[in-house]
């Protein structure tokens, strides 16, 4: 564990982590999956997830619209985000904004995830997935029954515990958003649901 502590002290990472890769082959792996613990754990303490503040928009606009115009969302406007701030959550690193989520309550027995998105610099590192589960948390306590999203990522939302349904199932209310959307006569969005357990 000493190597552990010296490895985070930032003046010397630089160092260490260089001669840490040129011995890689010779490091037992039960000390590799350690020392991948380890970063995983202070990572994991620098980052928070809260709810959305006003000062947060300009970053959420931005991030959404850098996805938007990949179509991998849609696109929302300035007001749109300020008028449905409190549906947000976003993730935080060091103080800076650099993941965003939102909860959209539909009816009385149903919510929708949806404008879920992470700055590129920080993909793969579970941000997403927390701020999921923060908001299916958050359905539970509004006493939900069901959480559904329309994705493109499937196999993201399955590892969480939602399952594919047909597009179908879902009432009609659960469209509003299509009228806007560019690929609505053909959709390529899967339909996936999640049993919230209070």
């Amino acid at each position: 564990m000493r190597a552990f502590a010296h490895f985070f002290k930032p003046a010397q990472n630089t160092a260490f982590f260089c001669s840490f890769l040129q011995n890689m082959h010779k490091t037992p792996l039960s000390t590799l999956i350690l020392v991948g613990m380890a970063v995983f754990f202070c990572y994991t303490l620098s980052m928070e997830i809260r709810d959305a503040k006003v000062t947060d928009v300009p970053f959420i606009h931005a991030l959404i619209s850098s996805y938007a115009q990949l179509d991998r969302m849609l696109f929302r406007s300035h007001a749109d985000i300020y008028e449905n701030l409190q549906q947000f959550k976003v993730a935080i690193d060091n103080n800076t904004p650099i993941a965003c989520c939102a909860l959209q309550v539909v009816w009385k027995d149903l919510a929708e995830i949806k404008s879920i998105a992470v700055d590129k610099s920080f993909a793969g590192k579970g941000i997403g997935r927390e701020l999921v589960e923060a908001h299916l948390a958050q359905a539970s306590d509004l006493g939900l029954i069901k959480v559904f999203t329309l994705t493109l990522e499937p196999t993201f939302f399955e590892k969480i515990g939602f399952e594919i349904i047909h597009k179908d199932k879902l009432p009609m209310k659960v469209w509003s958003d299509c009228a806007r959307c560019s690929k609505q006569d053909h959709c390529d969005e899967t339909a996936m649901i999640y049993s919230v357990h209070s």
